[in-house]
């Protein structure tokens, strides 16, 4: 049975890094929501010898992931892991958008792969480093658990707590929060995983220089390199290679846990306000 390793989010810089490293030993499956950015990534991935196919996905979907899945699985296939990067940053769409996106699209991803996963598998969710940095008085963590069992209040909880410091901070406040249910939700479902013999963490990228990342640069992204100890933007290989490492077989005691990849970033923030 060949090992398969699903990718979302798969054709963008931090997914396509990564599917370079697991497609050493896996069959790797991206999922995106445009067939040709999907068609584009198999070209350049097959012409390094990697077996890659993939498939559209829209990951707010749960019906939308299961076919991801089932896609990934044809052919006595086994979808030992998941990396899931596709999510949204604050320019890309309103509160709720970003809420839904990156929260109800963990949950469908997460639910969907544990409902398969087997002993040694992993779950490699994105968060990031904004999923830190909010005092705890301000994120609505008492809403986190409604995520999965009634997601439009979840959504209109995030949407009127990012509301706190005006208009203008709403999508920025609502990421923060999705990124912190991120990081809540993968600790949570650790010893769900665990019965099953399998593994689930949290990854949070600081500001890295990928598409997304670029966008966010004049809003916040690059004002966090004056905290950092590594005063650049982080390279798309280089959290690919913790996501890589994180979701492989090397690391079976890992989960339940989340690592940050900032550059020093929230060390920064800590040790200056000292």
């Amino acid at each position: 049975m060949t090992k398969t390793a699903v990718i979302t989010g798969g054709t963008g810089g931090m997914g396509m890094a990564t599917a370079r490293i697991l497609g050493t030993d896996h069959r790797i499956v991206l999922a995106d929501l445009n067939q040709e950015r999907i068609d584009a990534a198999i070209v350049e991935l097959s012409a390094s010898g990697i077996d890659a196919s993939g498939t559209v996905c829209d990951i707010t979907d749960r019906a939308s992931v299961e076919k991801l899945m089932v896609f990934a699985e044809a052919g006595d296939h086994h979808v030992r892991a998941v990396v899931h990067t596709a999510g949204v940053s604050p320019q890309m769409g309103s509160a709720q958008f970003v809420a839904h996106i990156n929260a109800i699209g963990t949950v469908n991803v997460t639910e969907a792969f544990l409902a398969r996963a087997a002993e040694g598998d992993a779950l490699v969710n994105v968060a990031s480093v904004a999923g830190h940095g909010l005092p705890k008085v301000l994120v609505p963590s008492g809403a986190f658990p409604k995520a999965a069992s009634d997601p439009v209040a979840f959504e209109k909880i995030i949407v009127r707590r990012s509301r706190v410091f005006g208009k203008k901070l709403h999508s920025g406040l609502a990421y923060s929060f999705s990124k912190a249910f991120v990081i809540w939700y993968s600790r949570k479902q650790a010893a769900a995983f665990g019965a099953r013999g399998a593994r689930i963490v949290s990854v949070s990228p600081g500001s890295f220089d990928t598409a997304m990342g670029k966008l966010e640069a004049d809003h916040g992204a690059a004002d966090l390199l004056t905290f950092s100890a590594i005063k650049r933007f982080g390279k798309p290989e280089e959290v690919a290679a913790v996501l890589a490492f994180s979701a492989s077989e090397a690391p079976g005691y890992l989960t339940g846990t989340d690592i940050l990849v900032d550059g020093g970033t929230r060390a920064g923030q800590e040790f200056k306000k000292s």
